[in-house]
């Protein structure tokens, strides 16, 4: 990554403070990126801003943001930065209820690729053209204990994520991650596996906070360890969709990395342009599968 103006680099280990050269950080500010010590940091909603960008951009280069608080990827600060991963969280516990009060209810929302089996024409699932599965699924659960995980990781790495992104670019990223991973069940998984879950767009969540923690140079040590762990039960434990989580994963990882590391000129068309090019290889998955089924 480019130095900012005025954040010296010194010649080994992290850069200095842009107001004391002489004092190694590992922090930035938030606003305009720039290198600040523990003596320059002022508390913001998320993060730390330099003592300029706090003043209104004084001296920084970016004084027509000033009046608008920005997140790291130049979202806009909120004053309730949970929104929604609240809202995320109520429809998931909404469509839960609905499933149990009504069990018919479930086979209409799960991902499943055809049914009956071949050679008989497929007359329900996403090769008979109910593609909205692939959304529906990612909302749908029937054991407690599956939306208990689910949602409690979603409201321990949402809510961050949320902040630091801000609302659209966190929602963009939570849906996205979860088509990926459906697109990749589809694509892999048994046509007659009903799959579940918002375990995509978790792991999708997962992939993106540990790209943004290394963005903002934190320990990734217990990131990476939560994540090895979720690997290992993916893989170790019957009846779970390894598709499913690592094509979030990978699609977290993708458009988390374009989120955080867009360059400030252009940089809704770089994440919005990334999010566009994952739902073109997202649309493709599916197209390939669905030819292989009917």
């Amino acid at each position: 990554m480019d130095q900012a103006p005025g954040s010296p680099q010194q010649e080994q280990g992290l850069p200095g403070c842009y107001r004391h050269p002489d004092r190694e950080t590992g922090i930035r500010c938030t606003r305009c990126e720039r290198p600040i010590c523990p003596e320059c940091m002022v508390s913001a909603s998320v993060g730390f801003q330099c003592p300029d960008c706090v003043r209104g951009g004084s001296g920084t280069g970016h004084a027509p943001d000033a009046a608008t608080p920005r997140t790291l990827a130049g979202g806009t600060v909120t004053s309730d930065p949970r929104l929604v991963t609240k809202i995320l969280v109520g429809i998931n516990l909404a469509v839960f209820i609905a499933v149990q009060v009504s069990s018919s209810l479930l086979s209409d929302l799960v991902l499943i690729g055809a049914w009956p089996p071949a050679p008989f024409t497929p007359t329900e699932g996403v090769a008979d053209g109910q593609w909205y599965r692939l959304v529906t699924s990612m909302f749908t659960h029937q054991e407690i204990w599956h939306i208990g995980f689910n949602m409690l990781s979603l409201w321990f790495l949402g809510a961050p994520l949320e902040a630091a992104l801000g609302r659209a670019r966190y929602l963009t990223l939570y849906l996205v991650s979860g088509l990926c991973g459906s697109a990749l069940a589809y694509l892999l998984a048994s046509p007659t596996t009903a799959t579940l879950g918002a375990s995509g767009a978790i792991f999708g969540l997962f992939g993106a906070t540990a790209v943004l923690m290394r963005r903002l140079q934190y320990d990734m040590r217990p990131i990476i360890a939560l994540l090895v762990i979720n690997l290992i039960f993916t893989f170790g434990w019957s009846n779970i969709s390894w598709q499913a989580h690592i094509g979030g994963l990978v699609g977290g990882v993708v458009i988390g990395y374009a989120m955080v590391h867009a360059p400030r000129e252009r940089r809704a068309l770089v994440q919005y342009g990334t999010c566009a090019l994952v739902l073109v290889v997202v649309v493709v998955m599916t197209l390939v599968r669905t030819t292989q089924l009917i």
